[in-house]
């Protein structure tokens, strides 16, 4: 016996003043993005009032241009500033100057499953980090690196440790094998402010 329908997945509404708290915190940490129209894909896929994302700080790049919801590009850019660029000082390698990413928005299930839950990247809250490059030429990929023990090891799973004080989900590559060339981080809204972090 089936049970009643399920009612249609809808886009979260994002109340404005809300939003353009989020812009103001955005702008005045120096990011670079644009306010695009409001994406509605069906099935629940969609953002009320996105942004497109260039560079979540002064000189460094975010290749592609990602479309999410202010609030993850918030996060991203404290996560940086504060936390993953103080961390990449002990490497000389010199400044970040680019976050390369492996998905912003796009409407997909979790883990691109055929069946389940609808992932955070089809409401805009998730980013997936591939990898950072550098000025001096060098890039580090995301890849394993729990038992690294090199200065490279140690930054990548400082990136890792610390994600979780500015998102709600942090997936590195040591979680799964969906996650294993990339961190997601999500800002997900779980009940009692619970973050899930490996």
């Amino acid at each position: 016996m089936q049970g009643p329908p399920r009612p249609p997945l809808t886009i979260a509404s994002e109340p404005d003043d809300e939003h353009q708290a989020c812009l103001k915190a955005l702008t005045a940490i120096g990011s670079t993005f644009k306010e695009i129209a409001r994406i509605d894909d069906g099935n629940g896929c969609g953002i009320d009032k996105p942004i497109a994302l260039s560079s979540p700080l002064p000189g460094i790049e975010f290749k592609p241009e990602g479309q999410m919801r202010c609030e993850a590009a918030l996060a991203l850019a404290q996560w940086m500033k504060e936390s993953v660029i103080p961390s990449a000082a002990a490497l000389d390698n010199g400044k970040i100057v680019t976050i390369n990413q492996a998905s912003t928005y796009v409407c997909r299930l979790r883990n691109n499953a055929s069946t389940g839950k609808i992932s955070e990247h089809a409401r805009g809250n998730a980013i997936d980090v591939a990898s950072f490059a550098f000025e001096n030429g060098k890039t580090i990929a995301i890849e394993p690196r729990r038992e690294d023990p090199t200065l490279t090891g140690a930054f990548q799973r400082a990136a890792s440790a610390s994600a979780c004080l500015y998102f709600t989900t942090v997936l590195d590559p040591e979680s799964d094998a969906a996650h294993e060339t990339h961190f997601h981080l999500d800002v997900i809204e779980r009940n009692g402010g619970f973050r899930y972090c490996h």
